[in-house]
């Protein structure tokens, strides 16, 4: 008896060991395995250079979603941006998304400008107005060649 009771604590203690691991893994990797806590919108940009998936999606500097996933439009060879934002959060239907960078070579990330429209974006919704990414080395490139 006394060894059936050992065993059984010892096995509890491990199952709620594995629980607590899948529960930490599945906070650290940013997992939402029950949905409904975002919003998908789409934005259609002429360059998203140096954007990823998963990368943050802020207004005013405060991170309100994430890229969700990145496809070439075959028809208007433009870059098609799934955005995932967080359900308390609203977007008007004239706000404006822009690639930004963080710092001078950091990361690329979306900001979101809203808008003042009453007409709100939905669940599958698209951001018509859009800055693209700003290419530095072009940038470079077109003031060193043009000054010779």
């Amino acid at each position: 008896m006394k060894k059936f009771s050992l065993e059984a604590v010892v096995g509890l203690f491990m199952v709620a060991g594995f629980l607590c691991f899948a529960w930490l893994s599945i906070k650290l990797g940013d997992v939402d395995l029950l949905g409904g806590e975002t919003y998908q919108v789409s934005a259609r940009f002429g360059s998203i250079s140096g954007l990823k998936k998963g990368a943050t999606v802020e207004i005013a500097g405060v991170k309100v979603g994430k890229v969700d996933g990145i496809r070439l439009d075959a028809d208007s060879y433009e870059a098609e941006v799934f955005l995932d934002i967080d359900r308390g959060v609203v977007l008007q239907e004239d706000s404006i998304a822009s690639i930004r960078t963080a710092g001078i070579i950091g990361d690329r990330y979306i900001d979101v400008s809203p808008g003042g429209a009453d007409e709100l974006i939905g669940d599958g919704g698209r951001i018509y107005e859009t800055e693209s990414a700003i290419n530095l080395e072009q940038l470079v490139s077109k003031y060193i060649f043009e000054n010779e």
